[in-house]
């Protein structure tokens, strides 16, 4: 076998660590249906996402809730990218401004996971 075998193949397995390190921080975190922000997040993402001309009514019967179903006549919206450098939490996330709250939207199933008020 050649001296610069093992070099070579334990730089290649190196590499291939510091590659998969990276890839595994770079993984965009999935959307629940519950969401705990901090404080401090709560009242960024209210700076950064609630626009009080975007206000919506609740439609009849609906409660504005964690874990409620948002019904299709409320218009979500995608988070920001300034909420979401933010925020990074936000990122997966929908959001709408209903009865002046500003509510997180889980988008796979329209679901409620943060209700945050000004």
């Amino acid at each position: 076998m050649n001296k610069r075998t093992p070099i070579a193949l334990a730089a290649a397995l190196l590499l291939s660590g510091v590659t998969a390190a990276a890839a595994a921080g770079m993984t965009q975190a999935s959307p629940s249906d519950s969401l705990s922000l901090s404080s401090t997040q709560q009242k960024t993402a209210w700076k950064d996402l609630t626009m009080p001309s975007l206000n919506q009514a609740a439609p009849s019967g609906f409660a504005v809730k964690v874990g409620a179903t948002v019904p299709k006549s409320v218009t979500t919206a995608p988070v920001n990218t300034k909420a979401a450098e933010a925020v990074p939490a936000l990122k997966p996330y929908r959001f709408a401004t209903v009865q002046k709250k500003l509510i997180i939207v889980n988008p796979s199933d329209r679901r409620i996971a943060e209700v945050i008020t000004g």
